[in-house]
């Protein structure tokens, strides 16, 4: 089995990493990654100056996922309630669809989580919003713990048809206890 790590970007790595996840406008993972929102990929001076810096660098809200050290995706984290920061929430992506169905997500999300339990904040709760047009997202927060909190109906336009967002969480003390980690 590969070896799927997570870990912060390095400054000589902003332009590779532009250019495995967010070079192509027609990447399959921009289809299930919140469509509905219509999202623009950054250019890459934009990314290797401005996003990369400041999100990946500088605030580390963002580290990639390696699969035997290549960058095959990131996972993220982001507080819905902005400077408030009392409601954090996670993401993962892998850009590339030739490694889907490889439960890469399934190994790289639960060691983000550890990591953002033990280092980052204090907080008693993380969650995970997705889509109900996302069934894989959905199958991979149940398989690694996650609990569905709310479901709140046919509020996500996508291709003509209304689908739920669908969010999901788990306690501190609940992931620490599930992860052996208290």
């Amino acid at each position: 089995m590969a070896t799927v790590k997570i870990r912060p970007v390095q400054p000589t790595e902003l332009t590779t990493l532009w250019q495995i996840g967010f070079s192509n406008p027609q990447a399959e993972w921009l289809k299930w990654n919140g469509p509905y929102f219509h999202d623009e990929l950054p250019s890459e001076v934009v990314f290797t100056h401005l996003i990369g810096p400041h999100d990946w660098l500088d605030d580390q809200r963002n580290w990639v996922i390696t699969v035997d050290e290549q960058i095959v995706g990131s996972v993220n984290y982001h507080f819905v309630d902005d400077d408030l920061k009392r409601w954090l929430e996670v993401g993962i992506l892998i850009f590339d669809d030739t490694h889907w169905g490889q439960h890469i997500g399934q190994q790289a999300l639960p060691l983000w989580l550890d990591h953002l339990f033990q280092a980052v904040t204090d907080l008693p709760h993380i969650g995970l919003t997705t889509w109900s047009g996302n069934e894989r997202m959905m199958h991979l927060a149940s398989k690694i713990g996650l609990n569905q909190e709310g479901r709140i109906p046919q509020v996500r336009y996508w291709q003509d048809q209304y689908f739920d967002s669908v969010k999901y969480g788990i306690l501190r003390s609940d992931w620490l206890t599930l992860r052996h980690l208290s």
